[in-house]
């Protein structure tokens, strides 16, 4: 049976500015572990969705995850942790109010990383997933 606790311990610094909706910690028990490689703003055909349109690409990105997970029997409640990669900081925000449309209550832990650049330079965001589900 899995088990998944979030945490926010009050020894770690909340940064100022830093909205609701950050878990520092995840502890996860049981279940199967599953891993979904970076996703981007690919449409199944490899097209390209949302050139220059940043919350098109962020959504496109979030549905390929959905569909990743789905193959899986998951779901992002199942998710634990996410890496995401952005091309430009400012946009944070922007992919914030995508995320929450998808992740609903505590998210999983994560980490940003802004890059100079994705595998193609129209790219703007890449997220990859761990989740935990109970079988």
């Amino acid at each position: 049976m899995r088990n998944v606790l979030r945490l926010n311990p009050p020894a770690l610094a909340r940064p100022a500015g830093q909205p609701p909706g950050y878990t520092h910690v995840v502890v996860a028990t049981g279940g199967r572990t599953i891993y979904v490689s970076g996703q981007v703003a690919l449409d199944v055909g490899g097209k390209l969705v949302g050139q220059g349109d940043f919350p098109a690409q962020a959504k496109q990105v979030f549905d390929n995850l959905a569909s990743a997970l789905a193959a899986a029997n998951a779901t992002f409640a199942d998710v634990v942790k996410t890496n995401i990669y952005l091309t430009d900081a400012a946009r944070l925000d922007e992919f914030r109010q995508v995320r929450s449309q998808y992740f609903v209550g505590d998210p999983p832990a994560s980490t940003l990383v802004v890059v100079a650049g994705l595998y193609r330079p129209d790219l703007m965001v890449e997220v990859d997933a761990i989740a935990v589900t109970s079988g």
